[in-house]
């Protein structure tokens, strides 16, 4: 059966980006032990190929920006819907997002749920 993604690309003022993957490591963990099969996040490194639109353009990065890649694996859009509802309940999570206070900008987060098409 094939699994289901959660993708994202985060644009991180890079100034916030130790803080950011501290903060990933405890929610990754989070996400883990809820039942996330797999969880990466990824600093943008190569974000200027040409011809295609590159992650930068598409989160409306800022001078001092880079992007964030992530992605959170599942056995099934079931299985997500189950362990997002725990990990939205789980407190250490609202510990590590104060809203007064975010390492990111979430209005220019790219989000979405996809079902694999191709696995090896």
């Amino acid at each position: 059966m094939p699994t289901y993604v959660d993708g994202f690309v985060i644009p991180v003022p890079k100034k916030n980006l130790p803080a950011y993957l501290r903060m990933a490591k405890k929610a990754s963990k989070i996400w883990k032990e809820h039942g996330a099969l797999d969880y990466k996040e990824c600093v943008g490194d190569d974000l200027h190929i040409k011809p295609c639109i590159p992650f930068m353009q598409g989160i409306k990065s800022k001078p001092g920006e880079t992007a964030v890649f992530a992605y959170i694996v599942y056995k099934s859009r079931k299985h997500r819907d189950a362990v997002n509802a725990k990990v939205m309940k789980d407190p250490r999570l609202h510990q590590l997002c104060d809203p007064n206070d975010m390492l990111f900008d979430c209005k220019r987060m790219l989000y979405g749920g996809f079902k694999a098409a191709v696995e090896i």
